[in-house]
């Protein structure tokens, strides 16, 4: 009942309805957010997206699982802006190797408006290629999220990171309204959203619900879903936390699905450590989007080789891109239309 329900998008949803999906036996979980997952999507077929860190460290913000805080000393070096060709080099290989998508991340608080010029070439270098493109840069202005729209960028991701509740614990440096602030940019310049979060630092189940809530509740549902798995880097304050059950990762999963029907769920960073079956069964509970290279901005990520070889074991194909789609289709068109001038003589007009 509750599958069926979710095909009428909400952002009404409370905790406690939340709470009662993430109490649901394991296998009742499972079986409702694949049903809903299959309403909405092939469900053998996982989008494929790069990640490249184009400004590595010197972030000036605290959020405590980060490596790239220049307030921890976590042995990371710190890079400036890369060069353009450089990045569209590691595009061109993202693509030769399956993604559909290209996402660059750079540590920045929010970029400085002298620094958008190179970002808006990036863009357009890399959409050229037939890719998707995302970008993280930190909080965005009204006028910094149009800009990065007119160039083309297609989503920019900007993570609630966990409940509005168990925020402040994580970060002093930038508020949860600052986050919604930003989100509410992105949407009103027309790109695409992308907001997840991150579990396993330490929060409660109601906190895994609350994240969940606070993007479900958005104005409109993000376009993709990142949940990330607590990756424990060696001097951040989070490197030694515990671990979280996987079973409660895969019910995060559902119900993000469940919350979010026509949202891509992507397993984001923790992958890592998670084994061949608990990949699988994230799938099954609706994952269908994935990270795929060898490093997530800095902290590692399965061998692409690797994913290639689990994906075809579960018989689960590459999506092609929104870009591949559109000019496909685009052709299809011309060459009907062209077949419907060449057989136009065969038919006499009535009137």
């Amino acid at each position: 009942m509750l599958a069926n329900q979710t095909q009428n998008l909400r952002n009404n949803w409370s905790r406690d309805e939340i709470l009662c999906l993430f109490d649901l036996p394991f296998n009742d979980l499972l079986f409702q957010a694949q049903t809903v997952h299959r309403q909405n999507f092939n469900p053998n077929e996982v989008q494929l997206s790069t990640l490249l860190s184009i400004k590595t460290g010197a972030c000036p913000e605290d959020c405590k699982y980060c490596p790239q805080s220049a307030r921890y000393d976590t042995g990371l070096p710190k890079e400036k802006l890369l060069q353009i060709e450089k990045v569209v080099e590691a595009a061109k290989a993202a693509k030769a190797s399956g993604s559909s998508r290209f996402c660059m991340g750079a540590a920045w608080r929010s970029p400085h408006d002298r620094d958008i010029p190179a970002i808006e070439a990036m863009i357009r270098e890399v959409r050229d290629l037939g890719l998707e493109t995302c970008m993280t840069l930190g909080m965005l202005s009204e006028t910094q999220a149009e800009k990065l729209s007119e160039a083309g960028l297609d989503y920019y991701n900007h993570n609630l990171d966990t409940s509005k509740e168990f925020y402040g614990d994580i970060i002093t440096t930038r508020t949860y309204q600052d986050r919604l602030d930003t989100l509410s940019n992105v949407r009103k310049s027309g790109m695409k959203v992308c907001s997840g979060g991150i579990v396993g630092m330490g929060e409660e189940q109601k906190d895994r619900a609350g994240l969940l809530m606070g993007l479900a509740n958005l104005p409109k549902h993000p376009d993709s879903v990142p949940i990330n798995m607590l990756v424990k880097v060696a001097g951040t304050p989070m490197e030694a936390e515990e671990d979280l059950d996987p079973f409660e990762f895969i019910r995060t999963i559902a119900v993000a699905r469940i919350l979010m029907p026509k949202s891509y769920v992507r397993l984001s960073a923790g992958r890592e450590e998670m084994n061949e079956q608990m990949q699988a069964m994230a799938f099954m509970a609706g994952a269908n989007s994935i990270f795929y290279c060898d490093k997530l901005l800095t902290t590692p990520n399965p061998k692409a080789n690797s994913d290639m070889q689990l994906l075809n074991r579960l018989g689960i194909s590459p999506e092609k891109s929104s870009i591949e789609k559109d000019n496909q289709q685009q052709e299809a068109d011309l060459h009907q239309a062209i077949a419907e001038q060449q057989t136009d003589h065969l038919f006499y007009r009535a009137g």
